[in-house]
């Protein structure tokens, strides 16, 4: 069996780190050659936000690697979609494993639903029901070409069934969480990301920030800086790592320079997954727009606060680990304030759904 699995974000080399482990595990227990081939798209194309997790997570070397990281969602996802389609045409895959809801994710699943070849969407069924982003675009496309759909919580599963969608579902808990369980541990032992950056577990915050809808938006953007410059303080600094297209917001919309001088606020270049997970794992709080880190945040028992006006994740507001706040400054000072009943959750799985994609394979 020959699998094709693309990436192209953080997100997905985590995840596809945990299938791969998994098959090569599964190789070895049934004398098996099960191939996988990574076809990295470029999407994140800085050296921090792609190369390091290969490095860090031991993720094999892609045998492909393109550049369509630039340009408008359409151009992005067109030059993926040509490249792509070239490579399955060459090699002739079994399967293609396509991860979450972005342009890798889309332009993957096209190629292969258009040359017949077998999709496996890994965190199907998610849906914000918002179709202002382009991630609710990509999830929806994605899921109505896949054969295989493999749903991180049955949330997901009764989400394809309204749509519709009932054969090839499976309910296999999230492999989020397979990985939070592996590297947290290893985060422990192997990252010094809290000495370097002067850090006492739980007197700081964390703040990411990536999706159009809060950096190409000038209202809420702003707002989001001026929150986060009223919460941080000295005794309990606001640790941002920034993603490159959020810098670029920022220096645009001339806010940058007042984040760089405020003494609570400490930016730093985007980091490897261990370390984040180290942070996340001793932050007092944090703040994201990521629905991977909001994940993150409940599997390593961290309150969250969502920068979003809506979640694709709702159990972790369920369980009263996540809070939806949006843009507006007083919004998210007052979900600071609250302490809401906390409670656990078994959605997720129990570390095993890597196993359990690569059993139904």
């Amino acid at each position: 069996m020959k699998i094709v699995t693309i990436v192209g974000t953080r997100p997905q080399f985590v995840k596809a780190a945990m299938v791969s482990r998994a098959i090569h595990l599964y190789n070895e227990k049934n004398n098996t050659q099960y191939e996988e081939l990574l076809l990295h798209t470029g999407q994140h194309y800085d050296a921090n936000m792609s190369d390091t997790f290969f490095n860090c997570m031991g993720i094999p070397q892609p045998a492909w690697k393109l550049q369509c990281g630039n340009g408008t969602h359409g151009e992005m996802t067109g030059r993926m979609l040509i490249e792509t389609e070239k490579i399955l045409l060459d090699v002739l895959p079994d399967y293609v494993l396509v991860y979450g809801d972005t342009n890798s994710t889309l332009a993957g699943a096209l190629a292969a639903s258009k040359l017949h070849i077998p999709v496996v969407h890994v965190e199907a069924g998610l849906r914000s029901f918002n179709k202002q982003m382009p991630e609710e675009i990509n999830r929806i496309l994605t899921d109505h070409m896949a054969t295989l759909l493999c749903c991180p919580t049955t949330t997901a599963v009764w989400h394809l069934a309204d749509e519709g969608i009932r054969e090839g579902v499976h309910h296999v808990g999230d492999v989020m969480y397979d990985a939070a369980l592996t590297f947290g541990k290893l985060a422990d032992t192997s990252s010094d990301i809290l000495n370097r950056l002067k850090l006492n577990s739980k007197e700081f915050r964390i703040c990411t920030i990536h999706r159009a809808e809060n950096t190409d938006n000038p209202e809420r953007l702003s707002g989001i800086m001026d929150a986060i410059k009223e919460l941080s303080s000295i005794s309990c600094p606001t640790v941002f790592p920034l993603h490159p297209r959020t810098r670029n917001c920022l220096e645009k919309q001339g806010l940058l320079h007042a984040l760089e001088m405020h003494e609570g606020i400490r930016i730093i270049q985007p980091i490897n997954f261990i370390d984040m997970a180290m942070l996340e794992k001793h932050a007092t709080t944090i703040l994201t727009d990521s629905g991977g880190i909001q994940k993150e945040a409940y599997f390593h028992h961290t309150p969250c606060i969502t920068l979003r006006d809506e979640t694709e994740w709702v159990e972790t507001v369920e369980s009263g680990w996540n809070q939806i706040a949006g843009y507006k400054k007083e919004n998210i000072l007052h979900c600071l304030e609250i302490q809401p009943t906390r409670k656990e959750i078994l959605e997720y799985g129990t570390g095993c759904a890597s196993n359990k994609i690569i059993d139904l394979l």
